[in-house]
């Protein structure tokens, strides 16, 4: 579904990621990880394209998506959930996830699916973002992006901020999204929640793809439990 291959891209002062490769098929959950600074941000924002990339290409269901404006990847299927969420914080709930399905309307259906994965926003519908905890904001950061019907889901860090339990509870809405079909990319710094959900990562250290392999494999890896898991 997704294909990235020699990607480059940065800011003013030069390239942060350098020649990335890095796939994700339909109906798989992938993960990257690295430390702070890795290059995890600048490379899901190029993917999406928010990003510029000085070299390389992307390419999504079959289509070649480098360059495209973010708003024209969102229509082919490819949704972002940033870290900073960039809620709209004095509009209710409600009128986010309505944003979510711009420009089309808002389809009932995937509103109803969107309150029964996270009721507390069902609860809140008619509450303004910006009143809310760091973890409903981040359930509404989700359910927007699932507005507009993604065929992938792309999420940048999706546990910043939250405690330990409330990053549990994001991780159960993308096992059940998994289970419903969905295709999802993320990065992640708690390394064994985004284990448990993905059947593959890649290890993202100074901008470059240093390791990548099964969950598993990368678990059993002496590098990894060390400098991810916590693990002598």
């Amino acid at each position: 579904m997704l294909e990235v291959r020699g990607l480059s891209a940065g800011y003013e002062g030069g390239d942060v990621v350098h020649d990335v490769d890095l796939r994700v098929d339909e109906g798989e959950a992938v993960m990257v990880i690295g430390s702070n600074g890795a290059g995890k941000t600048t490379l899901f924002r190029a993917i999406v394209g928010l990003r510029p990339a000085s070299a390389g290409r992307v390419h999504f269901a079959g289509d070649d998506i480098t360059g495209s404006p973010a708003q024209e990847v969102v229509r082919l299927g490819l949704s972002f959930v940033p870290a900073e969420r960039h809620l709209f914080p004095r509009m209710t709930v409600h009128e986010n996830l309505a944003l979510g399905a711009y420009p089309s309307r808002p389809d009932p259906d995937t509103l109803t699916m969107v309150f029964d994965l996270f009721p507390r926003l069902a609860e809140r519908r008619r509450q303004l973002a910006g009143t809310m905890s760091g973890g409903e904001q981040q359930m509404l950061a989700i359910g927007r992006a699932l507005m507009a019907k993604p065929r992938l889901l792309v999420l940048d860090e999706p546990t910043t901020g939250l405690a330990p339990k409330l990053a549990a509870e994001a991780y159960e809405a993308l096992n059940t999204l998994r289970g419903r079909g969905l295709t999802v990319l993320v990065a992640e710094q708690q390394v064994p929640l985004a284990m448990a959900l993905c059947d593959r990562g890649y290890v993202l250290e100074g901008g470059a793809i240093t390791k990548e392999g099964t969950s598993a494999d990368l678990a059993d890896d002496p590098e990894v439990r060390r400098a991810y898991l916590g693990v002598t």
